[in-house]
């Protein structure tokens, strides 16, 4: 994929789909979930900068924190399972002049090893060469005349997801609260159970008597991988005219389609 007219269809396509990206780099899909009979997916990555840049690619491991941040680890929690001893992939480093792509092929293997429930690593791609789009450079100079260059290199991760057997998850949502400063905030609690992670959607309907309901908040793509219990979360509310927050109830909906997991959960403001 590397002449402009399929490099043009492939950024159309990006236009469309749940992308990922970082300075130059884009990366297509999001998330990688091998389920049932797959045996097999593609990635896409795209430089869109002016400069030619090169890619390593490896897998990495996180554990989700309970504030949603990431952690790398070398060893899986209780109860999580990596991906990476399951799978091939290739090419494992690219270079990509301005405005080519790049398919990164994954290929499952090993399954009869594999016991029932969700393992997950984490597909890096991550900037091998001096690189101005992807690379800040802060010049330190010293008293002595000594100087040191320290250069930060991006990259970009993304969950690789493979289920076996019989998976499934519930989500409960508790711990409602609502701080209204300068503008409302809302917190809450997600507990998921189950085998599987989710991966799902919020919608926030204010509600008050005699009045019709209005949305005031919508945030997607939020997730607890597995083998997390609980994930806080916090986001801002759209302001609305005429909504009073001394009065009425919020009605917080979460919902991961593909997990067929969802709750509801309701503030009353009164």
């Amino acid at each position: 994929m590397r002449n402009s007219p399929k490099f043009l269809l492939f950024l159309l396509l990006f236009s469309f789909l749940k992308i990922t990206a970082q300075g130059d780099l884009m990366v297509m899909p999001k998330r990688v979930i091998f389920d049932g009979n797959d045996r097999s997916k593609e990635v896409n990555i795209a430089n869109t900068g002016t400069d030619t840049a090169t890619y390593a690619i490896s897998f990495i491991q996180y554990k989700m924190a309970e504030d949603g941040n990431f952690i790398q680890i070398e060893e899986p929690e209780e109860g999580q399972r990596f991906t990476s001893d399951y799978l091939r992939y290739y090419p494992r480093r690219v270079s990509l002049a301005p405005n080519e792509a790049q398919t990164i092929r994954l290929q499952l293997s090993k399954t009869g090893e594999m016991t029932e429930g969700e393992y997950r690593s984490h597909l890096y791609f991550r900037a091998v060469e001096k690189q101005t789009a992807l690379a800040k450079e802060d010049l330190q100079k010293e008293e002595d005349g000594i100087s040191i260059n320290i250069r930060t290199v991006f990259g970009i991760s993304i969950p690789v997801i493979v289920r076996r057997g019989s998976t499934a998850a519930e989500v409960e949502l508790k711990n409602l609260q609502l701080k209204v400063e300068e503008s409302p905030l809302l917190s809450l609690d997600i507990f998921r159970s189950g085998n599987q992670s989710v991966y799902g959607n919020f919608t926030v309907t204010y509600k008050a008597k005699g009045q019709p309901e209005v949305v005031i908040g919508k945030v997607n793509g939020i997730s607890v991988y597995t083998p997390n219990e609980k994930r806080h979360f916090i986001f801002p509310l759209q302001t609305v005219e005429n909504i009073d927050f001394t009065k009425g109830s919020i009605e917080v909906h979460y919902e991961d389609p593909k997990a067929k997991a969802s709750a509801t959960a309701t503030l009353e403001l009164n």
